[in-house]
């Protein structure tokens, strides 16, 4: 597939800073990459990218390469990831959809996935305690080997597109970003924020051992509001949605446990920020109807920064499973359901842009919103 052309115009008006955010979800990535690709043909390319888990590993590949080289780069790692399950035929029954879902996911636990991790020669239970073999089924040691051939460390830490990924601390418990406009980061920090437990073992990076940081939170997104120094436009990407209908079968239950473990943050923080931004409106709004002799109380003045934060609009791109995928989406390496995959991100990028105006509105006006407008 060849790379998408950045347009010369954004499709939509950008403010000063604009960010990509990640959430982990293991096989479910190929979706991000497809929101990637067609927000690169639309033009929006972003200067910051943080990412969970396999979020962490789309953005580092983001980052780490030069705009025309981005989208080959993303595709020739998902190819490679999923080379060992190719393209079956799909019969249009649901339940045989299924269970050729289910035998691929059962191919990657037995196999492991090619360039990501591999299972080990014994298992954990007899291994020496205290090593790695110890401390996980399997082994992530080509990993390393393949974020170094697809990712250009000198340039993310040229700081040419700021990338911040999340881990926790294995003895600590508390959680993390590594950032490039704080610290060098090299396939350690990108693995640490990927090594889910017991499945990958905890990576070692100054005397500490971390886990991948979806065990705390599965997304950055609070990370970039807290930083963040001027207007922003945000595409939160989720691959677990917080919304489902009730669970029919135990299948159904470990599907249901994990989007509602992996999604719950991206409301949290979403609705927290909206509740703050009305705050603020509603100082500004009050601050307006004093009388000019106050404006220069100390007090007044102090109320009025509190109030003044830069405008900040966010738009959930949130991948919706399909019936057939259960508790083992996260795993299922196919070729196949790659590709659906990342079908279902560029498509949810379009579906967006049809509605762009709405959130073009707003970040001309200087407002601040939450946006979902484009659910596949």
């Amino acid at each position: 597939m060849a790379d998408i052309e950045p347009m010369r115009e954004p499709a939509l008006p950008l403010p000063e800073q604009t960010a990509l955010v990640l959430q982990g979800g293991g096989a479910l990535g190929s979706y991000q990459a497809g929101v990637f690709e067609a927000l690169a043909g639309a033009g929006i390319m972003p200067d910051w990218v943080a990412g969970i888990s396999i979020g962490a590993i789309n953005a580092a590949i983001i980052a780490g390469n030069p705009p025309e080289n981005r989208v080959r780069q993303l595709r020739e790692f998902w190819e490679e990831v999923t080379a060992a399950l190719p393209s079956f035929p799909v019969w249009p029954d649901g339940y045989m959809r299924e269970a050729l879902h289910q035998w691929s996911a059962g191919f990657v636990a037995t196999f492991g996935v090619p360039g990501f991790f591999q299972p080990r020669p014994m298992p954990p239970f007899i291994a020496l305690p205290g090593t790695d073999a110890a401390l996980s089924f399997y082994d992530s040691a080509p990993l390393r080997e393949t974020l170094d051939r697809y990712i250009d460390w000198e340039r993310i830490n040229s700081g040419a597109v700021r990338l911040s990924v999340g881990a926790v601390n294995v003895e600590t418990g508390n959680f993390r970003y590594f950032d490039s406009a704080l610290e060098p980061l090299d396939a350690r920090h990108i693995m640490a924020s990927g090594a889910l437990p017991p499945g990958l073992p905890p990576v070692e990076i100054d005397g500490c051992l971390w886990w991948d940081g979806g065990l705390v939170s599965n997304t950055p997104l609070q990370h970039i509001v807290a930083e963040r120094a001027a207007d922003m436009l945000v595409f939160q990407v989720d691959l677990f949605a917080a919304s489902d209908g009730r669970p029919e079968t135990i299948d159904d239950v470990l599907a249901r446990e994990k989007e509602i473990r992996y999604s719950s943050r991206t409301r949290q923080i979403t609705d927290q920020f909206l509740e703050r931004s009305r705050t603020a409106d509603t100082i500004r709004a009050a601050l307006n109807k004093l009388p000019e002799s106050l404006c220069d109380d100390p007090d007044i003045a102090a109320l009025k920064a509190l109030a003044e934060e830069p405008a900040l609009n966010i738009v959930h791109l949130i991948h919706k499973a399909n019936a057939w995928e259960g508790g083992a989406r996260d795993y299922e390496f196919s070729r196949r359901t790659m590709e659906e995959h990342w079908a279902a991100g560029r498509a949810a990028v379009a579906a967006t842009m049809r509605q762009g105006d709405v959130i073009a509105r707003n970040i001309v006006d200087g407002k601040s919103a939450a946006f979902d407008l484009g659910t596949v």
